[in-house]
């Protein structure tokens, strides 16, 4: 087994010039073109909201279910899909876009409307992919059943809100499943040859620099392709604002995110694709941490402090 003073002896590792295995460099690599992600609506609720697990989502999530950029739900799928090649137009020249189901649980529901709001974008023409955004514990077999059909047609890639491995984290934020719960799923949809991207929130309340490393060091014994790595937003009408207001807790600065993001982006596996380094939640709704809001900035900031430190993907990567 590989040590650390081996692991930082290695030598700086890029991605069409960047220090991290990017979604735009993995994207190029397999589908020879940018693509456009749009994110849709399909008009779906979840379990930790109708009533079934809870009613009032996860603390941190608002009324948009994590769907704040989505489409109109009273749009069909297609006439989202049109709508958001129209919005992305002036910036995106582009033919390819990646279908976002991003909105809420978008495997909770009658496998008959999943499989016609999946198989309707799939069956566009400029869709190259489809990104589906559910929870861990609403996978049954119909619907990975349905899933590996769609997958048939266009690649699927599955993501999947983990937020922590640690229990008392993910009852505090009223996550509402288990770990090996999530376990079971990644084994289910990689049965089924679907891609998986996890979403993991750094700094959510109570946990501690080595509990975040953590999360990072078990995903990386994991079967996942992909990573979504977030710092936590307080957003105005989540249960999460009203409980910072009585119990403020740390909010990091741009130096504190940056010096853990730079943790977990050195000691994660170099395969695993990074889909996302950060965030921009809605302005009129963001109540902290306030210097995210300009996400190209923050960004830009990122990779200056990981050249300055001298930080790659995989850097301090350990096979275990």
């Amino acid at each position: 087994m590989e040590n650390l003073t081996e692991a930082l002896a290695r030598k700086p590792v890029y991605w069409s010039g960047r220090p991290y295995h990017s979604l735009d460099y993995h994207i190029r690599q397999t589908f020879g073109e940018k693509l456009y992600k749009i994110s849709l609506d399909a008009g779906l609720t979840c379990p930790n909201r109708d009533g079934t697990l809870g009613e009032r989502g996860c603390i941190f999530c608002s009324q948009g279910g994590s769907g704040d950029f989505a489409s109109d739900r009273r749009l069909s799928i297609t006439e989202q899909i049109e709508s958001g090649k129209q919005q992305s137009a002036g910036k995106f020249k582009g033919s390819g876009y990646i279908a976002y189901f991003q909105a809420y649980t978008n495997t909770y529901g009658p496998v008959s409307r999943l499989r016609r709001l999946f198989l309707e974008a799939a069956s566009h023409p400029d869709i190259r992919v489809l990104s589906i955004a559910t929870r861990p514990d609403c996978l049954g077999h119909k619907v990975l059943e349905l899933l590996k059909e769609v997958n048939q047609i266009k690649p699927v890639w599955v993501e999947l809100g983990l937020q922590t491995i640690h229990e008392r984290t993910a009852a505090f934020i009223r996550r509402g499943y288990t770990f090996p719960v999530f376990e079971q799923a990644v084994r289910d949809l990689r049965a089924a040859g679907l891609d998986v991207i996890v979403h993991v929130i750094l700094f959510l309340p109570g946990e501690t620099q080595e509990d975040m490393y953590q999360t990072i060091r078990q995903l990386n014994r994991m079967d996942i392709q992909g990573i979504k790595l977030q710092l936590l937003h307080i957003l105005k009408g989540t249960d999460l604002a009203g409980f910072y207001e009585s119990h403020p807790f740390f909010i990091p600065c741009m130096e504190d995110y940056f010096r853990v993001l730079g943790g977990c982006l050195g000691m994660l596996r170099p395969d695993i694709v990074i889909h996302r380094l950060t965030g921009d939640g809605p302005k009129e709704l963001l109540i902290a941490p306030l210097w995210t809001g300009n996400k190209r900035y923050v960004l830009n900031q990122f990779h200056a402090y990981l050249k300055r430190q001298h930080i790659w993907q995989g850097r301090s990567y350990i096979h275990v």
